[in-house]
């Protein structure tokens, strides 16, 4: 079969390439914006790329058009392939079908920690010799790509809350049927699909209607919205986990934890990763690995070996003895937390955060007014506000003497940077996009 996969890129859709490929299928896609790390990996697969959506690759042999949810009415290509009635898909459905059908599905959702979850749980599979497939929406060091088959019935894919595609507005998740399902936290997002907090329960309502009998879904138990989804009904065996939970996790130093079920210590592992909320990933990690047979002494003894995952606290470089960090936070929430796991992490020196508010919630500026308290363990503060349809510099206007700046230019964005970084500073850079390259530009003008 040959697919032609529109918004290729995106770190979903890659991953489906991925997958098709290894299955043997004849890969090819598109899409408008090609950035690393997936186009690098797709690149290095075989799988060729076409920048763009001319209407022209509707004549490009394709036995099925496999659609991302980037893509809209009014895109050229789409248009041209509802016109000519061209068979098509959305990536969820083409995955259900073709890859998850008749397998034991380790899905992992929540507002944040999806990719660090999933990753951990993979490769805590993987360690106990289940050689898992996957799908992630980031490259785990330990496998080095996004996505892959696997040799046993374990899948554990990244269960995203956005929505389908542009025929099929119900979130992603629906069609993946897990039998194990991490539920990990739950807050407002999506501003621009979601009317509400309570809208996006209902997606979660939905998933939780998904899991069998016999399957078993792990809840963060600090988590109201997730008690309220519950609450509309579970049908499947429940575990909880953190505060008030059944599992827990503490820090043991400064980079380590120590894990417990019942109060019973389990094991200790080093955490290769800063912050309690990878403390809990890791937890939930643990719990739903042993689901499938995996004991937690075993899944924690993979945890010392795990490697991170690129683009979360993924070190880039260090010039000048100014260490440059590349993390997807975008949100609030997950911007504070990063910043506090660097904070307690990193024994000396200055916090530099650099933030590109780029995600579609951020631009709307539906939670604008939370940045300044997200922001404030930061030393300093640069904000990359290209395009941006608010005020960046009246919504930062609360830090006060750290906010070292509000850009439009990238290159005048790196050059202060550049000109503010001393030795021993941590320089974390934040967006859930490719950011124009900035970690080499600052890193070359660091240099």
């Amino acid at each position: 079969m040959h697919i032609h996969i529109l918004g290729i890129c995106g770190t979903f859709m890659g991953g489906v390439a991925l997958l098709a490929r290894e299955a043997g299928h004849t890969v090819t896609g598109c899409d408008a914006n090609v950035y690393p790390p997936m186009s690098t990996q797709l690149e290095a697969q075989g799988i060729g790329l076409i920048e763009g959506w001319d209407a022209a690759q509707a004549d490009c042999g394709a036995d099925v058009f496999v659609i991302g949810n980037a893509v809209s009415r009014g895109n050229a290509l789409l248009e041209e392939i509802l016109d000519r009635g061209l068979p098509y898909v959305s990536g969820p459905q083409w995955l259900a079908e073709h890859v998850l059908a008749g397998r034991w599905v380790l899905a992992v959702a929540g507002t944040h920690g999806k990719t660090t979850t999933s990753s951990m749980l993979a490769w805590m599979l993987e360690h106990a010799g289940l050689a898992p497939g996957f799908l992630i929406g980031g490259v785990p060091d330990n496998f080095g790509v996004s996505a892959r088959l696997g040799e046993t019935p374990f899948f554990v894919i990244e269960a995203d809350e956005y929505d389908t595609a542009f025929c099929d507005k119900r979130s992603k998740f629906v069609h993946y049927r897990p039998r194990t399902a991490i539920l990990n936290n739950l807050e407002f997002d999506h501003a621009d699909i979601f009317a509400d907090l309570g809208a996006i329960e209902t997606q979660f309502h939905h998933l939780v209607r998904t899991v069998p009998c016999s399957g078993r879904i792990l809840v963060n138990a600090a988590e109201a919205s997730l008690e309220r989804v519950l609450g509309r009904g579970c049908w499947s065996q429940v575990e909880r986990f953190g505060d008030g939970g059944a599992w827990t996790v503490e820090a043991d130093g400064a980079d380590a934890a120590r894990f417990c079920l019942d109060g019973e210590a389990l094991g200790r592992a080093r955490m290769s990763l800063p912050g309690s909320h990878n403390r809990l990933n890791a937890l939930a990690a643990v719990a739903a690995a042993r689901h499938v047979g995996v004991t937690p002494a075993v899944a924690i003894e993979a945890l010392d070996r795990f490697g991170g995952v690129r683009r979360r606290m993924e070190v880039r470089g260090v010039a000048r003895g100014v260490t440059v960090y590349d993390d997807f936070a975008h949100h609030p929430t997950a911007i504070a937390l990063t910043i506090g796991g660097l904070r307690r992490s990193a024994t000396s020196g200055r916090i530099l955060a650099v933030l590109e508010p780029r995600s579609n919630t951020m631009k709307l500026g539906v939670m604008k007014a939370r940045l300044p308290e997200a922001l404030a363990q930061a030393d300093a503060v640069f904000c990359y506000a290209n395009a941006l349809g608010w005020d960046a510099g009246e919504a930062l206007a609360p830090l006060a003497g750290r906010l070292a700046g509000v850009f439009e230019d990238l290159d005048a964005l790196v050059a202060a940077i550049a000109r503010e970084a001393r030795a021993g500073d941590h320089v974390l850079v934040m967006s859930n996009g490719g950011f124009g390259g900035v970690h080499e530009r600052l890193l070359a003008a660091l240099e």
